[in-house]
């Protein structure tokens, strides 16, 4: 897949509004009843890039980058800023944040993973664009050194350790992450006389598979 490594400026996906989408198919039986499935094991975010923009030089801004991504053609970084880290959003990563795998004495490499909790149901997000230099890793609550003690790349979210954890181990880290994405558009339609009245313009953003 086209995919360029680079985040959108944070400072203008600040004031954007998006969140999660989820498909559910649903069928109403002849008793009254339903049966709901779904065709998606991950949810998908989406975005309006076009309300974080609060100047004309924002808009130059993502004008620039909307057309060194060719529209919809390269995927591209996106900090959601509702959801970025693998902690509370008032709290700084830890080591220990999330369990992403158990040890079996023979496996080096693991994905991220951030877990969502309610109640006893909880959903296993895959994280594959983790922020550089915030990766944080330990193994049964011991905390490892990155260049020393594993790997991240940067581009899968996959984390390799230079010792394969011991059977049963918990393997836990800590991250910042962005979400990969690309334009849901190959156009962007504004006049400057209506921005400068207030009126922004859709740019709307789609969560891709990586």
């Amino acid at each position: 897949m086209s995919f360029h490594e680079i985040r959108f400026p944070a400072d203008l996906s600040f004031g954007a509004m998006g969140g999660p989408e989820r498909r559910t198919d649903i069928v109403e039986l002849t008793s009254g009843f339903e049966e709901r499935a779904t065709p998606w094991a991950h949810s998908r975010r989406r975005f309006d890039a076009g309300l974080g923009l609060r100047s004309l030089d924002d808009l130059e801004q993502l004008i620039a980058f909307f057309e060194a991504r060719r529209g919809q053609l390269f995927g591209f970084r996106w900090k959601d800023w509702s959801d970025y880290k693998s902690c509370a959003p008032s709290k700084s990563p830890s080591p220990n944040d999330q369990v992403i795998a158990k040890g079996d004495g023979a496996t080096k490499s693991f994905e991220l993973i951030k877990t969502y909790r309610s109640g006893s149901a909880e959903y296993a997000r895959p994280i594959c664009k983790p922020v550089k230099g915030t990766v944080l890793a330990a193994v049964q609550s011991v905390e490892r050194r990155e260049g020393v003690h594993f790997e991240i790349d940067l581009a899968t979210g996959v984390i390799t350790f230079e010792e394969a954890p011991l059977q049963d181990a918990d393997v836990t880290a800590g991250f910042e992450f962005d979400v990969p994405v690309r334009f849901d558009t190959d156009r962007i339609n504004v006049s400057v006389s209506s921005f400068k009245a207030g009126q922004v313009p859709d740019v709307p953003i789609v969560e891709v598979r990586v």
